[in-house]
């Protein structure tokens, strides 16, 4: 829908990228906190009195007992001390925090610009905060999958909610740049070659997922082979194709590297018919998404040879945000309308 008023959709694309920013800095903090394994130190889910830390050395105890009825202390982290444990859960109460945070900077803004202009015009912002509530309910449902006979959370939950925020992510960045007025050039390419491409980079997120919920990159830490071959060695090819391959490790880290390279040749594909066709509206964008590409590839590589070093698999999650920051922008430049809301 059309605001005339420009104040307000200057205002409005303010608030659209530091929310932008205010998320894209809680992927960060929320891969953080799986990289350290802290994403079960708090085992239940407290929406107001939980934005108050522990203090006093009855409420850590308290917390830590909590922490001490869960498979992940019983089965792995049974020596841990009560130091370590205030760790894990800084981590995890900074990511709580955070999505607290969010919800408010959202909501409240979004109540602001409602009195201003027609709720009509906003009605996308407010299928974003729908998504924002949704997201928390899905971090306690992931988190709930590992208090109870297992160590780890499901890496399916795990990989709904990265998906989310990613989805979440993406609408908001496609709103900023709506309202505020990036120009559309005349030149297309065919929707269907940025929408796909954005579509593989998101399935790969997901498979990401699964390999970092399953520790998987901690197996198979070689390239270009795994191991002694290009298939894992403790594997059978066919097992691809069975619905448990999504919960084998090894065969999961396949699927995430040949993902990889099916993305890299169909970018390449994108690339050569951008200028092949002339779609000079379309270079700039095009060649920053081949540079992410590539190093998010090459951060892939080494998060690999190194075991999941959390320097470096952190390094790989934030290279995504830019990566699919940069392919809904290729995205907006593609889309068939210039009528800006």
């Amino acid at each position: 829908m059309y605001i005339e008023n420009k104040e307000i959709k200057k205002n409005i694309s303010i608030w659209l990228i530091f929310m932008f920013f205010l998320i894209s800095f809680m992927i960060i903090v929320g891969g953080l906190t799986r990289l350290t394994d802290s994403g079960l130190s708090i085992t239940k889910w407290q929406l107001f009195s939980g934005i108050i830390p522990p203090f006093s050395q009855t409420q850590w105890n308290n917390y830590f007992d909590l922490y001490k009825e869960i498979p992940e202390f019983k089965l792995q982290n049974y020596s841990m001390s009560l130091n370590e444990f205030k760790v894990i859960f800084w981590w995890e109460w900074a990511h709580r925090l955070l999505g607290r945070l969010i919800g408010l900077c959202f909501l409240i803004p979004l109540i602001y610009f409602s009195l201003k202009i027609r709720i009509s015009k906003l009605l996308n912002l407010y299928l974003i905060f729908f998504l924002i509530c949704f997201q928390g309910f899905i971090g306690w449902y992931m988190v709930s999958s590992g208090l109870v006979n297992r160590v780890d959370v499901s890496h399916y939950r795990l990989s709904i909610h990265l998906l989310i925020a990613f989805i979440i992510l993406s609408l908001i960045l496609w709103n900023y740049l709506k309202f505020s007025d990036k120009h559309i050039g005349e030149q297309k390419l065919n929707f269907f070659l940025p929408f796909f491409l954005l579509l593989l980079i998101f399935c790969q997120i997901s498979i990401g997922a699964f390999v970092s919920g399953m520790d998987a990159g901690k197996i198979y830490n070689s390239w270009p082979l795994m191991g002694s071959s290009y298939f894992p060695d403790d594997n059978s090819f066919f097992n691809l194709f069975n619905l448990g391959a999504f919960n084998d490790p090894s065969l999961v880290q396949f699927i995430h590297r040949n993902l990889a390279y099916l993305i890299f040749f169909f970018y390449i594909y994108v690339f050569f018919k951008v200028f092949r066709e002339k779609l000079s509206d379309l270079y700039i964008s095009t060649i920053i998404i081949g540079f992410l590409l590539l190093a998010q590839i090459i951060l892939g590589i080494f998060t690999l040879l190194y075991g999941a070093q959390i320097i470096l698999a952190s390094m790989h999650q934030i290279s995504s945000i830019f990566l699919v920051s940069s392919c809904i922008y290729f995205l907006f430049l593609n889309s068939k309308s210039n009528l800006q809301p």
